[in-house]
């Protein structure tokens, strides 16, 4: 018994033996496992209030609302930067040490933190402007294109058609140029283009793009958006079409897939009603002993 005692006093007193003091607290063992602990409680504190919030957008059928969402994600960050405080606090530190320690960052900005910065407030004006959200699909000035699967205050995850996950700083969206595909309209207009042969009767091409594009999954049919053709060029060896469709947003989140549903199904319409699809072809001419090769543009 008495060596346990021996040993228990042993501990507390390496636990107890200041390190160092900031202001009047001294700082030991024992005050640095209180501080995790207090940190480790904030940061599950924000979770559960993130998952709260999510669960109560959920109940009201708004689980993929931006305003749920970005309110969601703000609480938890909120939660963490006021847990922030409260550990250094607790660690003693007072505004004349907060004032120092914003000196501190301010001189790390100018040293390199200056993009972690801008990532940090860009994130915020995304999540409350709405400029994008979860679900949308965008077109980056770097080239990036894909579905928006998550926003975070310093990065925004991009998932592109081939489901690989693109982490992009949130910085690109503010700075740079962002097509947002579904931001206010969840359908969209896409352009197919087929050639046919001169001589053709256009009304029969009309007719079978049309029926080509009634044919493919994913296309949004009402009175206001009718699937169209456009003759729009006269080229060297065909006539130039776009079949013109609106398509909605499970084919915007795969476009490469879509308009190959859609020349697919073009194809087989024309090949129906033998409507012949143009390729460009060579006559060989032989005179005076010289082969020559001219491309033949009928």
């Amino acid at each position: 018994m008495d060596v346990l005692l021996l040993i228990y006093s042993k501990l507390t007193g390496i636990a107890l033996t200041p390190w160092f003091s900031i202001a009047d607290t001294q700082i030991n063992l024992f005050r640095l496992l209180g501080l995790i602990i207090i940190l480790l409680v904030i940061w599950r504190v924000g979770i559960v209030l993130e998952q709260t919030i999510t669960r109560i957008g959920r109940d009201q059928g708004k689980e993929s609302s931006p305003g749920w969402y970005a309110l969601s994600r703000i609480s938890r960050y909120a939660v963490w930067i006021i847990g922030l405080f409260i550990g250094l606090s607790y660690l003693g530190f007072n505004m004349a040490s907060f004032a120092v320690i914003g000196g501190a960052i301010g001189v790390g900005v100018g040293f390199g933190l200056q993009n972690i910065i801008s990532n940090f407030v860009s994130g915020i004006i995304i999540l409350i402007e709405k400029i994008i959200k979860v679900d949308d699909f965008v077109d980056l000035q770097s080239g990036v294109m894909g579905k928006v699967t998550e926003i975070n205050l310093r990065y925004t995850r991009i998932t592109t058609s081939d489901l690989i996950d693109i982490i992009v700083p949130n910085s690109e969206f503010i700075s740079g140029r962002v097509v947002n595909w579904t931001l206010g309209e969840r359908a969209r207009r896409l352009h197919v283009p087929f050639g046919v042969a001169y001589g053709v009767d256009k009304q029969q091409v009309k007719e079978a793009a049309i029926a080509a594009a009634l044919s493919v999954t994913g296309m949004v049919h009402s009175p206001e958006r009718e699937p169209d053709v456009w003759l729009v060029n006269f080229g060297e060896s065909s006539l130039d079409f776009e079949l013109v469709v609106w398509v909605g947003p499970e084919s915007i989140a795969s476009p490469g897939k879509t308009q190959a549903q859609f020349l697919w199904a073009i194809e087989d319409e024309l090949r129906k009603k033998n409507i012949e699809i143009p390729f460009p072809q060579r006559d060989l001419h032989i005179r005076s002993g010289t082969l020559a090769v001219s491309l033949n543009k009928s």
